[in-house]
């Protein structure tokens, strides 16, 4: 297993990915105001893995919904490789999405019928990506995460874990610039977390991928570049 390592860059030395500016978010329920994020200011590098901790409820998953062009600021601003994508109509922020940014979600979102390797083919299919170029960039992403031998397994016939790096080679299939993961280790026993984890911190080493991943999981400490933490919508110092 490849041990945990921070990156040894200078933030200096690199592109600014991500930037958000008093960043709120506010939700009406039932005639009541949830102000999920409150005025949250950061800034995150080009290449650096980040995680974002906090109980369930701090706002970690709207934050990253935001910076992701998945949910709209109510005010403040996000900019992502130079870009304010909170102005974009939500066509372009969609195929911006298709481009730049890879999600993982904790439910994986697998389906069950096809094999990993027709899995990750149909995100690039969706996209609209030639057949020739899809088959390359699947396999591509398969031997990334070392699951080439399973590539005709389907979800039921992989542990918890392969399941996991399956849907890491969907989102990455596209060679997105930003990774986006929400509590990705949330299922997992400590072993297989680590060898995510450990996926995670050499994707980052090596290809330079930004990586920002909401999480409860101790485990990240060891592996992420930075960890911030939310509480009640507040990034704390």
């Amino acid at each position: 297993m490849l041990q945990p390592s921070a990156s040894t860059t200078s933030p200096t030395a690199t592109t600014l990915a991500v930037e958000t500016i008093d960043l709120e978010r506010v939700y009406r329920r039932d005639h009541q105001t949830v102000r999920a994020l409150d005025g949250v200011t950061l800034t995150v590098q080009a290449g650096q893995f980040v995680a974002v901790k906090g109980r369930s409820g701090s706002g970690k998953t709207t934050l990253l919904n935001c910076i992701g062009g998945l949910d709209q600021p109510t005010a403040g601003s996000v900019r992502v490789f130079g870009n304010e994508i909170g102005v974009w109509s939500e066509r372009r922020r969609t195929a911006w999405r298709k481009q730049e940014i890879g999600f993982i979600f904790q439910s994986l979102g697998l389906l069950p019928i096809l094999s990993a390797y027709e899995n990750v083919e149909l995100a690039l299919r969706l996209k609209g990506v030639a057949p020739a170029e899809r088959r390359k960039a699947t396999l591509e992403a398969l031997e990334m995460v070392g699951l080439l031998k399973w590539k005709d397994h389907r979800p039921y016939e992989l542990s918890g874990g392969q399941q996991q790096r399956v849907a890491v080679a969907r989102a990455l299939a596209h060679s997105p610039r930003l990774l986006i993961a929400d509590e990705p280790t949330a299922n997992l026993d400590t072993k297989t977390a680590h060898s995510v984890l450990s996926l995670f911190r050499s994707l980052v080493n090596e290809r330079r991928i930004t990586l920002l991943m909401a999480t409860h999981d101790v485990l990240v400490d060891a592996y992420a570049d930075r960890v911030l933490h939310l509480s009640d919508g507040r990034l704390l110092s």
